[in-house]
């Protein structure tokens, strides 16, 4: 794969699958070079055999669809080109969409109701005379914003407390009606419809307050709307399940927390059959802020006494961070287990236990259920993302039922990564992967650290190893200690303990690696990271000296400038880092940067608040004072996530870039070395070098 192949990579969306199970309705996306942004449609996949899925909507980004549960109308997100999304509806005979909202911020999820006749939804709501509600008024001319809490930005989001998220119900218009059409002249003062001024049926606000509301569900009887908030979010990191009323009265609290281990709860929902409500929940200790290495498990109670609550899944062992919960038959759900760098499907029953519906070398990332059959959508090292029929019945094997990886295995050669197991210092296992280019070597090798650090590598398609590969590199990926997927006292080593068992496990792959490959090049090494990777990339670099070149990026490189300039920073640094000002210099790459010598390529995004830029200028100063070779790399209009769902441009430009600087110190036949034309020595005045950037 090269940069320029960004746009084969599709990325799925939930599959909704209709009431009758015999399709499914799929949002497929990608990152698209003419427009600069994702576009993307919605498309319908026959679930029986001999059947082609084909395009069911033309629109400029069509995402999360959603079925009534009697199958009569299809819900979805639609954005125009540099416009939020908005809710639209699809009826059952198809022609065109209704739009339902004109969100100001936009909407962000809905959920329909048993029923079918009314929806609910979530949206930002600007304080007036913020974001474009006041005309004339720019960001720059705004009323100043007076903080008072930790919490009051999030990365890709900015300032929070001025747009909370909040929930709305609507009553779905008969989509079968006349278009409205706006009334014009006289006829503007005597239209008495009940819609906006944009056309839009008028949506009733159900919450209030500064606080976020999150993913709202209906009840299986349609009596009530489930949702989260934490409304001591500045505090601690607790959060509840509470119900309200589709009118906005009869607000209910659901959860109780054990004072010892309260939870940090997500993603409630109901039974089928009404039975049983589910949520996620992850133990955050009595402080309400040890969130380090806690895995997420799944618990259950009546729906008629809440407070009898039940652990159905032990987070010794098995973690649902990454997903969400999927109602299945009539008392059952599915959720999403990370393990061992797969992502597994399993089936919980309140009545029963839990049984695993997939697994193997894949990570399934969604999932869909209607009359008995379930729908995941999923990636492995052939697939970004693809759909497939569970087979229930037969011990969990999957049927593919799309194939939109196609053009992407038809231009480019995957590299399918080769799991490997080697001992750390101290016997410890450490698990992971190597990744070959094309041709016998021996190959520089570029090791890659992944974020988190509580994340994995795994059996996904990887566009970074897909790059690096194409361009002549071995790539090396490892979980080390603390990472997810091995138990939480894997991830809970490095608990104000970073640099130490994971730098040890990083190396220890790394030699063993070398050890028994002849085809890798034990003299030209590279070592990268983004986050934490970022971190131990710059950490390895200070006690370790072997590696040709590095790559840090967005990196979390100073826990005591941490706080308070991150969006996380109150509790993050104290987390995994403590609070000992000595303890935290030990582990702090920034108080160790005498000590590199490796040059280095800082990279980052400007409007980062997970990982602030202030981190990579710093950093990127700290060398050039020292002489290190080093280049810093700044992306205008990013965030945190820039080399995920940037904008395609810019992802393009990060891997072009970031292939020149390894060119430049570990150059390939398929990545080669500019010319190193010579240059005209610059004139100097007055003993000053001339200004560059």
């Amino acid at each position: 794969m090269k940069p320029c192949d960004l746009p084969l990579l599709n990325s799925l969306s939930a599959p909704a699958v209709h009431p009758d199970a015999l399709h499914c309705v799929v949002s497929v996306t990608r990152p698209d070079f003419g427009a600069d942004a994702y576009t993307g449609q919605l498309w319908r996949v026959p679930l029986t055999q001999g059947s082609r899925p084909r395009r069911l909507t033309r629109g400029f980004r069509d995402t999360s669809p959603k079925y009534s549960a009697d199958g009569s109308c299809l819900g979805f997100l639609r954005a125009a080109p540099g416009e939020a999304a908005q809710l639209y509806v699809l009826g059952a005979g198809s022609g065109e969409p209704v739009r339902l909202t004109d969100a100001k911020l936009g909407v962000s999820w809905f959920s329909f109701s048993p029923d079918g006749s009314s929806v609910v939804f979530s949206a930002r709501v600007p304080e007036e005379g913020r974001y474009g509600t006041t005309d004339g008024v720019g960001p720059d001319g705004e009323d100043p914003r007076l903080i008072t809490t930790f919490k009051y930005r999030m990365n890709g989001v900015g300032y929070t407390a001025d747009k909370p998220l909040h929930i709305f119900h609507l009553a779905l218009p008969d989509l079968d009606a006349e278009p409205y059409i706006a009334p014009r002249g006289r006829a503007k003062s005597t239209d008495g419809d009940a819609r906006t001024a944009s056309g839009v049926p008028e949506a009733v606000q159900l919450t209030s307050g500064g606080v976020d509301h999150v993913q709202p569900v209906f009840s299986a009887d349609g009596a009530t709307i489930l949702f989260t908030a934490s409304p001591d979010a500045d505090a601690s990191l607790v959060s509840d399940v509470f119900s309200i009323r589709p009118d906005g009265t009869g607000l209910r609290r659901l959860t109780t927390h054990d004072p010892a281990n309260p939870l940090s709860v997500s993603d409630p929902v109901e039974s089928a059959n009404g039975h049983w409500l589910f949520y996620l929940g992850q133990e955050v200790s009595a402080t309400g802020t040890d969130f380090v290495a806690r895995n997420t498990a799944l618990y259950v109670a009546p729906t008629a006494d809440p407070a009898a609550v039940r652990r159905l899944t032990d987070p010794e062992t098995v973690d649902l961070a990454e997903g969400t919960i999927v109602p299945h038959n009539a008392a059952e759900a599915l959720v999403f287990n990370r393990t061992r760098g797969t992502g597994e499907l399993l089936a919980a029953d309140p009545r029963g236990g839990v049984e695993v519906l997939v697994s193997g070398p894949r990570v399934v990332e969604s999932a869909g259920s209607a009359g008995g059959t379930v729908v995941v959508t999923y990636t492995d090292p052939h697939t970004a993302g693809d759909l497939a029929i569970v087979d229930v019945e037969r011990g969990g094997g999957i049927r593919p039922v799309t194939d939109f990886s196609d053009a992407l295995r038809q231009k480019t050669t995957v590299a399918v990564p080769v799991e490997e197991t080697h001992p750390s210092r101290d016997g410890y296992p450490v698990h992971g992967w190597l990744a070959l280019p094309e041709g016998p070597g021996p190959h520089p090798v570029l090791v890659n650290i992944h974020g988190g650090p509580f994340a994995q590598y795994g059996w996904g398609y990887f566009d970074e190893t897909q790059v690096y590969t194409n361009a002549g590199y071995a790539v090396l990926m490892c979980n080390p200690r603390g990472s997810a997927g091995y138990g939480q006292a894997h991830g809970r080593s490095i608990k104000e303990a970073m640099g130490t068992h994971d730098l040890a496990d990083v190396l220890a792959f790394v030699d063993g690696a070398l050890a028994v490959h002849p085809e890798l090049d034990r003299d030209r090494l590279g070592i990268m990271g983004g986050s934490y990777g970022g971190y131990l990339t710059a950490w390895t670099i200070a006690h370790d000296h072997r590696f040709t070149a590095a790559v840090v990026e967005r990196g979390f490189l100073d826990p005591l400038s941490f706080v308070g300039s991150a969006d996380i920073g109150w509790f993050f640094s104290a987390g995994y880092t403590g609070t000992d000002p000595a303890g935290v210099a030990a582990q702090s790459p920034m108080a160790c940067v005498d000590a590199v010598r490796t040059p280095t390529f800082v990279v980052h995004s400007e409007q980062d608040l997970r990982c602030p830029v202030e981190q990579a200028q710093r950093y990127y100063t700290a060398l050039k004072l020292r002489s290190v070779p080093t280049d810093l790399l700044l992306f205008p209009g990013e965030n945190h996530e820039l080399s995920r769902s940037g904008t395609p441009w810019h992802r393009r430009q990060r891997f072009e870039h970031l292939l020149a600087w390894w060119a430049r110190w570990l150059p390939t036949p398929q990545n080669p070395a500019p010319e190193q034309a010579a240059e005209p020595e610059p004139e100097l005045d007055a003993g000053r070098e001339p200004a560059r950037i």
